[in-house]
């Protein structure tokens, strides 16, 4: 058996292809394509130890047949704050990802996903200005690679909403008291081999390592001693400032080093400084245009007020973001903010109005309620009776019970209706009860009869049996799909019923009034989008039905379920069910004779139901784009 083994690859542009097959013998083949034109390599001493192997053809990536989702787009946008992030349209939202670094640069791949032709390319972005440098998809096998290659410093993160993957880089944020930014210690290693040297002489010596500049307070004095090996010189400070419980702050490339309790007095003065200048430092006004939030919510957090237990509005301590002489006045008619406070304040102000003002996240959210039912009945029962017409027509109606004596039966003691007989005539006598243990109707169905009547041969006495049987089966399934769309942390509900009118006794007097009853069908929900894609449902679903109807009112069956879930986007989750079974069984009969084997059955009646019903309640949230396209 000969196996062999094919790296896949993609012809980009003009570019070479070159394919190599490894069989099982050892033989190596290898196929070079340029452009349009193959030459095929073989070795000589395997097509001497072997017959001519053919020629492979050459498998590209879109021969594959096993892909599933096809990738819809690759896009690049400029961040905010010189971020760059890609943006790519799934098929599906299920796609798995997989992501890693690889030195500079980042590997994600698509699993089970194909590339088309138009998509195979290098996005060169770095006219953007951020630390993406260039952005390369391809296939390999049936995943799809994407390389984003980075400059400098940066850090990433990935997040998935719906069907599109955003994938930004942006450079770390800038810690100003940082000796090399980034996380550990990253400067030029050095050796430092002292015995009790001056700390203000080994500060020196750091500064002409380094080429910083280093400002000692008069307050450093002491001497250390140590013996540091390959050592970044940011570390091998910050050990000999903590040796002597000194402390830094950087400014540009300038270190101000002083023992800690100095530096700790000295900002406190700054900021001293900095509160007495504000009670001085002239205010101004500004206006700001709300366009998603409402302008009285937004003055309201910049007041720091929270609602109390009353209903009230209440300052929070410490959550004011206005000076003691700002104040912000909204306008509902026009939605605008007015703010009054110092410049720096107003500063505060418009960049958060920037993060709050903004569209909520959509959620549409389906439930779909399944109530399946299965019914079945079986009822079986018989009439028997007798009539003896002789006495009516004149003759003896006795029968001898021995001894010469006689006794007489006469008259009907048919529980066999006449109509059921067909035997409408003068002589018929009424119905009696006899033997009356017909067949129990199911439902709304009467169980049909058979009828059999026996005659003596002058046709004077009856011997007359009705047999009535019933069996019914029912299988019924109602599906109910509510759907309702809301905002983030927004409740919603949607309902769908009828009211029941009834009479109710109203006050001493007695006098009757007509009050409403409720049977819907109900949503009430609350979505929660989670950072990381997820959706936290608040949900309660209710079914009501008109049940049985009483002189009083009527009464409502009731089917609930109230939860608190975390579902997937897009998934679907059973958020309850109850499954109900009943069976019974009744049997009226005739003492003693009912209990005779086979011919007892002629005197009872038996009736047997089972019912079953199974209630599921689904529940699918979907995350909704930040605008919504209405159909014109």
């Amino acid at each position: 058996m000969k196996h062999t083994q094919k790296p896949t690859a993609g012809r980009i542009g003009w570019h070479s292809l070159l394919l190599l097959t490894l069989l099982s013998s050892g033989l190596v083949q290898a196929e070079l394509a340029v452009d349009r034109t193959t030459a095929t390599v073989q070795d000589r001493a395997g097509i001497l130890r072997r017959p001519a192997i053919a020629a492979v053809k050459p498998v590209l990536a879109e021969g594959i047949d096993n892909v599933v989702l096809p990738l819809q787009d690759v896009d690049f946008r400029r961040g905010p704050d010189g971020a760059g992030r890609v943006l790519v349209s799934l098929a599906s939202s299920q796609v798995g990802v997989d992501v890693h670094q690889q030195g500079n640069k980042l590997v994600v791949d698509f699993l089970k996903t194909s590339l088309s032709e138009g998509l195979r390319r290098r996005l060169d972005v770095t006219d953007f200005g951020t630390p993406v440098q260039s952005v390369s998809t391809s296939q390999v096998g049936d995943r799809v690679r994407m390389v984003v290659e980075a400059r400098g410093r940066w850090e990433h993160s990935a997040y998935q909403t719906d069907k599109q993957f955003v994938l930004e880089l942006r450079e770390p944020k800038v810690d100003p008291n940082k000796l090399t930014q980034g996380p550990g210690y990253a400067g030029e290693k050095l050796t430092l081999n002292f015995q009790n040297i001056e700390v203000r002489s080994l500060l020196q010596v750091i500064a002409d390592f380094t080429n910083f500049n280093i400002v000692s307070s008069d307050t450093v004095t002491g001497n250390v001693t140590l013996r540091l090996k390959d050592v970044p010189w940011d570390q091998a400070l910050d050990i000999i400032l903590q040796a002597k419980g000194l402390g830094m702050r950087k400014t540009g490339n300038v270190i101000w080093v002083a023992p800690k309790d100095e530096i700790a007095a000295r900002e406190k003065q700054e900021f001293e400084a900095k509160a007495a200048l504000q009670t001085l430092e002239p205010v101004r006004t500004q206006s700001f245009q709300m366009n998603y939030a409402k302008a009285v919510d937004i003055a309201s957090q910049l007041r720091g007020e929270v609602l109390g237990q009353q209903g009230t509005s209440v300052t929070a301590a410490g959550a004011r973001l206005l000076s003691p002489r700002g104040s912000a006045v909204p306008e509902p008619r026009t939605n605008q903010l007015f703010v009054t406070d110092i410049p720096s304040r107003l500063e505060a102000v418009q960049d958060l109005i920037k993060k709050l003002d903004i569209p909520v996240r959509q959620v549409m959210i389906e439930a779909r309620i399944v109530e399946a039912s299965d019914t079945f009945g079986r009822s079986l029962g018989v009439k028997l009776g007798g009539s003896d017409l002789r006495g009516i027509r004149g003759g003896d109606a006795g029968y001898s019970i021995g001894g010469g004596n006689r006794a007489a039966f006469g008259g009907s003691y048919d529980a066999v209706s006449a109509t059921t007989l067909e035997r409408a005539n003068a002589l018929t006598s009424a119905n009696t009860q006899f033997v009356n243990l017909p067949a129990l109707a199911i439902g709304t169905t009467t169980p049909p009869a058979f009828a059999l009547s026996l005659f003596s041969p002058t046709a004077n006495r009856f011997l007359d049996l009705e047999i009535s049987a019933l069996q019914a089966d029912g299988k019924g399934k109602v599906v109910a799909s509510p759907r309702v769309i809301t905002a983030d942390q927004t409740q919603a509900e949607i309902e769908q019923g009828v009211d029941i009118p009834y009479q109710a006794a109203a006050g001493v007097t007695g006098a009757t009034t007509v009050q409403f009853r409720k049977a819907s069908l109900r949503l009430t929900v609350t979505p929660q989008i989670t950072p990381d894609g997820g959706i936290i449902l608040n949900v309660e679903v209710a079914k009501d039905t008109p049940g049985t109807v009483y002189n009083g009112g009527v009464a409502i069956n009731t089917k609930r379920v109230k939860t608190n879930v975390l579902v997937e986007n897009g998934g679907t989750v059973v958020i309850g069910g109850i499954f109900s079974s009943t069976e019974q069984e009744d049997i009226n009969k005739v003492p003693l004779l009912g209990d005779i084997p086979i011919a007892g059955n002629l005197f009872k009646n038996r009736t047997l139901k089972t019912e079953k019903t199974e209630l599921l309640v689904f529940l699918t949230p979907r995350t909704l784009s930040d605008v919504i396209t209405t159909a014109r």
